[in-house]
C-alpha cells in the first residue's frame, strides 16, 4: 500500500474523523490509559505525559511510577490513580513491580512506557517484559523505552515510536542531519523493520506505518522544542488511542493537536518562553474546532 505521503492538515483530519464520543457514555467507554513514567529525578514527566492522556480525552488514568516519584506525581495529578512501583539499583523499575502491572493488562486500553524515565538496563528489561503482557492493545514507546529496539529488533503487536532525529539517531546510527533530509524513507525503512509506526519527530514530521503508508506534518514552532514537550506529545498519542483510535491515526492526530496548541500558545506569548506544562490544556478547544470543522 505505499504511496507518496500525505499532508496532514485540517483537511484530512476531518476526513479521518476520530471514534466519536458516546453521548450517553462514561469514563469506561473512553478507555484507560497506563502510563510507566517518571523518576526521582524527572517525575514530571509523568505528570506531564499522564496529563495530556487525559486532555486527549481517555476516561481513565493510572500512572505506575518508580516509589521514590510517586507521591510527587500523585500530588501532580490528582485525576490518576498511581502506583508506586520498587526501584532498581540504577533508578528504573524492579521486576517486583510487575504483578503490580500484570492486573491491569485486561482493563487498559493504551499503554505508555518512558517518559523521564531512568536506569537503561532495567527500563529495557522492564519493556521487554511487559510487551507481551500488554499485547491485547497498542503500546507506545518513548525516550528511553525506544532502546529496546536494539534487543526486540521486530515487534509482535502494535507499537508507536515517537523519536526526535537524535533519538532516531541513535537507534539507528543513521547521521542525525541525513535524517532530518531524509524523514520519510527513514521512517518508512524503519517502520516495516521493527514492525512499528513510527514517528519522526521535527519541524517536518513523518508518519510511517510497517505496510508503506506514510504521512507528512509541517509545522516551524520553535517553542516546541522546550523541555516536556516529547512527554506531552507522547500522552495525547497515549490518549487518543485509548478512546479507541488506531495507531497511526493517534500518531497523525496527536502530531497535529500538540503543533496546534504550540502555534495557539505562541500567539499569545511569542514563539519562545511557554512551557509544556501549557500545551495540553489547548488540545481540548483544538479537537472540539476540528469536529466540528471550525
Amino acid at each position: 500500500m505505499s504511496g507518496p505521503a500525505r499532508e496532514v492538515d485540517d483537511a484530512l483530519l476531518r476526513a479521518w474523523p476520530l471514534p466519536a464520543v458516546e453521548p450517553d457514555g462514561d469514563k469506561e467507554s473512553r478507555g484507560r490509559v497506563l502510563v510507566v513514567a517518571g523518576s526521582r529525578e524527572m517525575p514530571g514527566a509523568a505528570v506531564l505525559a499522564g496529563t495530556a492522556a487525559l486532555r486527549a480525552g481517555a476516561g481513565k488514568l493510572v500512572i505506575a511510577t518508580p516509589q521514590s516519584a510517586a507521591q510527587t506525581v500523585a500530588a501532580g495529578v490528582p485525576e490518576a490513580r498511581v502506583i508506586a512501583l520498587p526501584e532498581a539499583s540504577d533508578g528504573g523499575p524492579s521486576f517486583y513491580g510487575l504483578p503490580l502491572l500484570q492486573a491491569l493488562a485486561g482493563a487498559t486500553a493504551a499503554l505508555l512506557i518512558g517518559p523521564g524515565m531512568i536506569g537503561r538496563e532495567s527500563t529495557i528489561e522492564f519493556t521487554q517484559v511487559l510487551l507481551p503482557v500488554f499485547k491485547q492493545c497498542p503500546v507506545l514507546l518513548d525516550a528511553l523505552a525506544m532502546d529496546c529496539v536494539h534487543a526486540v529488533s521486530r515487534f509482535a503487536q502494535p507499537v508507536i515510536l515517537t523519536p526526535h532525529a537524535g533519538e532516531m539517531a541513535h537507534l539507528t546510527g543513521h547521521v542525525k542531519e541525513d535524517l532530518r533530509e531524509q524523514a520519510i524513507d527513514v521512517a518508512l525503512r524503519h517502520s516495516a523493520r521493527w514492525n512499528a509506526v513510527v514517528a519522526l519527530k521535527g519541524a517536518e514530521t513523518a508518519i510511517a506505518t510497517p505496510d508503506g503508508r506514510s504521512w507528512l506534518h509541517r509545522l516551524q514552532a520553535p517553542g516546541l522544542g522546550t523541555s516536556g514537550s516529547g512527554d506531552v506529545l507522547a500522552g495525547i498519542v497515549a490518549g487518543l488511542a485509548a478512546r479507541g483510535a488506531a495507531p497511526e491515526q493517534a500518531a497523525a492526530w496527536g502530531v497535529a493537536l500538540h503543533a496546534r496548541a504550540g502555534e495557539a500558545l505562541a500567539r499569545r506569548h511569542g514563539q519562545v518562553g511557554y512551557l509544556a506544562r501549557e500545551l495540553g490544556a489547548e488540545v481540548p478547544a483544538l479537537l472540539h474546532a476540528l469536529e466540528r470543522g471550525g
